[in-house]
């Protein structure tokens, strides 16, 4: 008898920092904040006193409704 082969474990969010964000976006650290507080950004997770980070699935989720916003010959 053989061994079923072992199911992959599910990969976990990956957290990524504001620099992180700030690339994936293209907008300043500013108006990431202004879009977090007017509720049409991702909200970050705070991690300590001083530290948060973003959901990089939530960041990448909202890079693709933006594209999908604006159709190419938008662009």
């Amino acid at each position: 008898m053989s061994a079923a082969p072992a199911m992959p474990e599910p990969a976990l969010p990956r957290l990524v920092r504001m620099p992180t964000v700030l690339q994936m976006v293209g907008l300043s650290r500013s108006e990431v904040w202004r879009r977090i507080a007017a509720g049409t950004f991702p909200k970050p997770l705070k991690l300590g006193p001083n530290t948060s980070a973003f959901v990089e699935a939530e960041v990448a989720a909202w890079v693709a409704r933006q594209i999908a916003a604006n159709p190419p010959e938008v662009r």
